[in-house]
């Protein structure tokens, strides 16, 4: 399945495109806050292998509906090393299937489902992870991304 494109502003306010990375493994993760738990865990592992994705010529990207000055804080605050693209809107969010009905605590509202696709050089999508929890989650994007290089 063709991998829905889109073009979204980034820390610095720089439109970057899916189309960009043609050519590149990318690897497209979904995320619901800047500096929550769950969060900062995953971006924080993620640029820890960050040299490993790029090794096997793949881009780390995360998109979530904070601000592109949210972006900018959360990334200096953590030293990570991610493109992480703001999608206010929530269009991408949308065209992706990430933004859901959820419920807790016997509250109903609309959010981030945690999810993260692997995008091969052609702009397919090779491989998805919906509902995804953070531990041990990079590790198991970098044996999948290795295990369909070969």
């Amino acid at each position: 399945m063709k991998a829905p494109q889109f073009c979204l502003p980034d820390e610095n306010g720089d439109e970057i495109c899916l189309k960009d990375f043609r050519g590149k493994w990318v690897v497209l993760y979904f995320y619901p806050r800047d500096n929550t738990t769950g969060c900062t865990k995953e971006a924080r592992d993620f640029s820890e292998y960050i040299e490993e994705f790029e090794k096997l010529n793949a881009v780390v990207i995360g998109i979530s509906p904070d601000s592109i000055e949210s972006h900018k804080k959360f990334k200096e605050k953590h030293g990570l090393k991610v493109i992480l693209l703001s999608d206010e809107g929530k269009d991408v969010l949308k065209k992706y299937g990430v933004w859901k009905l959820k419920k807790m605590y016997g509250r109903s509202y609309y959010g981030v489902v945690r999810s993260t696709f692997l995008i091969d050089p052609d702009g397919n999508i090779a491989y998805e992870w919906k509902r995804v929890k953070v531990k041990g989650h990079v590790e198991d994007v970098l044996k999948k991304l290795k295990e369909v290089i070969k």
